[in-house]
């Protein structure tokens, strides 16, 4: 539903565009999602690497197995928004 889809996007994108830099998730795991340059991310930055994943998912989730072939391990989403997901 429409809600669902706005909450999902306001947790995570302002989790991943804060300076813990993660959702709950991700920090239990002991990951950070940062910019190609190692910086935060913005809102924005955040905000569209949450709904390209969307895309990542409905070409069945090729968009995701994409970071065994990439050297920098990016999905889909993380390369549209210029994103890494590290071990924190």
């Amino acid at each position: 539903s429409t809600s669902t889809l706005i909450i999902g996007w306001l947790y995570f994108s302002l989790q991943e565009a804060s300076s813990r830099r993660a959702s709950l998730g991700k920090r239990v795991l002991g990951l950070s999602v940062v910019s190609e340059e190692g910086e935060q991310l913005s809102f924005t930055q955040a905000s569209i690497r949450y709904f390209s994943k969307i895309l990542s998912v409905l070409i069945l989730f090729l968009g995701y197995f994409m970071m065994l072939f990439s050297h920098k391990k990016q999905t889909l989403h993380d390369k549209i928004a210029k994103s890494l997901v590290l071990k924190s």
